[in-house]
């Protein structure tokens, strides 16, 4: 049966009218979706008897089951959730003074085998279809009885990998008469498949570009990340250029410093170098220890230094808050956790 999620609004009016309904009913149904939140199609009491029938005859709602809650003390929520088929995979939510920011899995499970996440040595199933990758979003307003505002798709998986399902799913969160976040209110994480990143500047989106990078050098970034061996960071940065170019947006450059591997001073020089032009932003990451993991956390001197070293010549540069440290933070852990 058909997930009525995996449609954006223009293919459910198209299903609706094969299905020998009028359009506007469609916009009814959306409504009901992702704005009321409803669990049943008998919920949506605007719709004759018939139309509800032939919707659960047609369709499923595909609401998915919490196999675990973990609650971190500082607020941080981390899910594990029943996909239906067998999978399982993680969402975080995490509260700010602006709001409520969801982190969703784009897969269930990656290929790219970064060495410092902890999605590497789980087996990668599948991609999410973008209904399932909604349903991560309403479940957790579901069960905190809350609005997101923001949304990261920076979970399990390498979103560019599952580019249809990921931009169709952008496109239902954004839609005016649904979900409605801003596109402006979207992070869209690559570890930097290049090809995409190019596709994803014509989509005129809006949504933010946020970069894997890691390492200042090809040799020092291949060991972190295999995927550099398909795009090195000169082709990766040409590509990023590009997208600001035609978006005219800031890209962000995530930067998980790494104790004696990517944090000192002269592969601040390098990172400089490299981005020295460009309308960005750099996100310092204190990179998490995972099991059997080679990286440990950098010192709090040397990250602070190396924030330090960029702002003065010219990068803009954060760290980002640690969130949900004591529940298993790092992308991937809780899944791992619960197959090992």
């Amino acid at each position: 049966m058909k997930n009525i999620k995996n449609y954006n609004l223009e293919e459910l009016k198209h299903e609706l009218v094969q299905m020998g309904e009028k359009p506007f009913r469609a916009e009814q149904i959306f409504r009901w979706i992702y704005v009321e939140n409803v669990t049943s199609f008998d919920e949506m009491t605007n719709l004759s008897l018939d139309l509800r029938e032939k919707l659960k005859i047609n369709f499923t709602m595909s609401i998915f089951n919490i196999l675990k809650k973990q609650v971190a003390s500082d607020g941080t929520i981390k899910y594990l959730f029943d996909v239906l088929d067998g999978n399982a995979i993680e969402t975080v939510l995490m509260k700010y003074h602006h709001g409520y920011s969801i982190c969703v899995s784009s897969q269930i499970g990656c290929k790219m085998g970064c060495k410092f996440c902890a999605s590497t040595g789980v087996a990668f199933a599948r991609s999410l279809t973008s209904g399932e990758i909604v349903e991560q979003l309403l479940a957790v307003e579901r069960d905190e009885k809350i609005k997101i505002s923001n949304v990261v798709f920076m979970g399990i998986g390498e979103p560019l990998d599952n580019y249809d399902n990921v931009v169709n799913a952008i496109r239902i969160i954004n839609n005016q008469k649904g979900i409605n976040i801003g596109a402006r209110h979207i992070s869209v994480s690559t570890s930097g498949l290049v090809p995409n990143i190019y596709k994803l500047a014509e989509e005129n989106i809006q949504c933010t570009l946020s970069i894997s990078l890691h390492a200042t050098t090809n040799e020092q970034r291949s060991k972190m990340m295999p995927v550099n061996n398909l795009y090195n960071i000169e082709e990766l940065l040409k590509a990023c250029k590009d997208y600001i170019e035609r978006t005219n947006r800031r890209i962000s450059f995530e930067y998980a410093l790494a104790k004696e591997n990517n944090d000192n001073l002269e592969d601040a020089k390098r990172l400089v170098k490299l981005l020295k032009g460009m309308n960005c932003h750099v996100n310092l990451i204190p990179i998490n220890k995972i099991e059997n993991g080679t990286f440990t956390k950098s010192t709090n001197e040397n990250i602070m230094k190396f924030r330090d070293y960029l702002n003065d010549h010219g990068i803009v540069a954060t760290i980002r808050r640690e969130l949900g440290s004591d529940i298993d933070a790092a992308c991937g852990q809780l899944r791992r956790k619960n197959l090992l």
